[in-house]
């Protein structure tokens, strides 16, 4: 299962933020909080 799942990166610094997704995974409109750069950002995963 494990090898199933990607780390979201933030679309701002590119680091590895707190959430992993499957890659059957789809979000839309997410909001994604960056733990580094404290940013929030709205993004979509299909």
């Amino acid at each position: 299962m494990k090898e199933n799942q990607l780390w979201v990166l933030c679309p701002i610094c590119n680091n590895k933020t707190r959430i992993k997704i499957r890659k059957d995974t789809q979000l839309i409109h997410f909001p994604l909080f960056c733990p580094k750069c404290k940013n929030e950002s709205l993004v979509d995963f299909k």
